[in-house]
């Protein structure tokens, strides 16, 4: 079987990717274009698993490692709802990096997932998230400018990834990304949701 490897990625948040976008627009069109609705789950203890709901899917991907301020993220799990509570107790909940409650049913729907297990939690908050993506191809590189509604809140996110470093790099310099601040999907909600506290800088900007 052929090794997937997993891609290094860079994405930045921000109010509005003018320049950026218009570079993008210039050196491909658009691809495809994709809507979805996520539950991200934030937990206080973990910022290195990244674990959402779409599509009635649980899904976890992994933080491995940073390199040349790129990140790199690997699938963990995919599991469907109704879930046994072996797998919530096994799988779901060391991602979370804190402690479990008592499990007191089998199996759990994804509503009584959220609503026993993920709302009632101290240390957890679920958010809703809307995604309008747009993709393109830089350099290699897959790449997208979306619109993104956390909680409502709307913010835009570009994002470059691939398995080649290089190739990433030389993308973000096309499309004038060298000065943004790489933030994954983890830290731009629980910076919007007040879970993360903004970088030191932001307020002498």
């Amino acid at each position: 079987m052929t090794e997937i490897k997993p891609r290094f990625e860079f994405r930045t948040f921000g109010q509005g990717f003018g320049i950026v976008e218009q570079k993008m627009r210039r050196l491909s069109k658009v691809e495809n274009i994709r809507e979805s609705s996520e539950i991200y789950i934030m937990s206080t203890a973990n910022n290195e698993n990244n674990t959402k709901i779409r599509d009635g899917l649980m899904d976890i991907k992994v933080f491995v490692k940073e390199e040349k301020g790129l990140e790199q993220w690997n699938p963990r799990m995919k599991g469907s709802f109704p879930m046994d509570k072996s797998i919530i107790s096994s799988e779901v909940f060391p991602a979370f990096g804190i402690s479990m409650p008592e499990l007191d049913r089998d199996q759990y729907t994804l509503d009584q997932f959220l609503q026993e297990i993920i709302i009632s939690h101290k240390e957890l908050t679920a958010v809703r998230v809307f995604k309008r993506r747009f993709a393109f191809t830089i350099n290699n590189c897959i790449a997208e400018i979306g619109d993104v509604y956390i909680n409502g809140a709307h913010l835009q996110t570009v994002n470059i990834e691939s398995v080649n470093i290089d190739d990433i790099l030389k993308a973000k310099s096309m499309i004038s990304l060298d000065e943004y601040e790489n933030v994954n999907y983890l830290i731009a909600i629980k910076r919007v949701i007040g879970m993360e506290h903004l970088p030191n800088d932001f307020y002498l900007k």
